[in-house]
């Protein structure tokens, strides 16, 4: 049985990528493409939804899926923990899924993991993202889900002295953010985390979108459409063996597996 996708936002960047990656998938193909005049009664006859949107698009998307009864893979950036927190009680009134990935890359859920592993370690810690200049939101997704892990993984928050200038970045889960819009640029991150006498700087490139988000689609989807509840990152699929924090306040996430397990199926909170 091959599962129906209606792809959201697939005439963008993003979404011409997922659309590549999901039509060579077996049991899989991209039956609608809704682009900005699109109207979402198209979802009707899919299986499954997956966003590539924009911000200000994404949270009706999601209604629109859960009010048909269907599973949403949600690639649009722009979703924080206070965000999501408003779309969980229509997930689970629909008894449907909202998977939302804020980066496809392995290697920026890795480098993520490294810092909110690390984080406990260092009393300061502070995030800079640099991204294309076309892109339209800031910070980035991938930025809020590492501050929101990061301050997950602390028993306190991060030190950020002088934090009402408005140089000193934006506050995310009290992690200073600063963010770069520039040509030039594909996806960077770079986490810096200091204390007495030394740093640590981790630091993630995206140098080809298509090959590097190529494999984190191709085990987001499958994944997607056998989740309930609201599950949030790449990481409650995979085992990348690093403790990465899923059950709190910035990252209410319940994947059903054991630290550092790999899930089969994630069922959020």
């Amino acid at each position: 049985m091959t599962t129906r996708v209606a792809l959201v936002g697939g005439t963008g960047k993003l979404g011409g990528i997922i659309r590549e990656v999901v039509d060579g998938m077996d049991g899989f193909e991209v039956a609608a493409v809704l682009g900005s005049r699109s109207d979402l009664s198209e979802l009707d006859g899919a299986d499954l939804v997956i966003d590539a949107s924009t911000p200000a698009a994404s949270i009706d998307v999601v209604r629109a899926a859960a009010a048909r009864g269907l599973n949403v893979l949600v690639g649009t950036s722009g979703w924080s923990a206070e965000r999501i927190a408003l779309i969980r009680p229509v997930v689970a009134e629909a008894g449907t899924a909202a998977v939302f990935i804020p980066n496809f890359s392995l290697g920026s859920v890795l480098g993520t993991a490294l810092a909110a592993a690390a984080a406990p370690f260092f009393p300061f810690a502070e995030i800079v993202e640099a991204h294309r200049d076309t892109k339209i939101d800031s910070p980035s997704g991938t930025a809020v889900r590492t501050a929101e892990l990061i301050a997950a993984s602390r028993r306190t928050p991060v030190e950020a002295p002088f934090a009402d200038q408005r140089a000193r970045g934006q506050q995310v889960a009290s992690v200073p953010v600063h963010s770069l819009r520039r040509p030039g640029v594909v996806a960077r991150q770079e986490v810096v985390l200091s204390g007495p006498g030394e740093s640590l700087t981790v630091v993630h490139d995206t140098v080809e979108p298509a090959a590097a988000y190529a494999p984190g689609i191709r085990i987001a989807v499958p994944a997607a459409l056998a989740a309930t509840g609201v599950v949030v990152g790449l990481e409650s699929f995979i085992d990348i063996g690093i403790g990465v924090p899923r059950t709190s306040a910035a990252a209410p996430v319940d994947d059903g597996s054991t630290p550092g397990g790999q899930a089969a199926r994630a069922t959020g909170a």
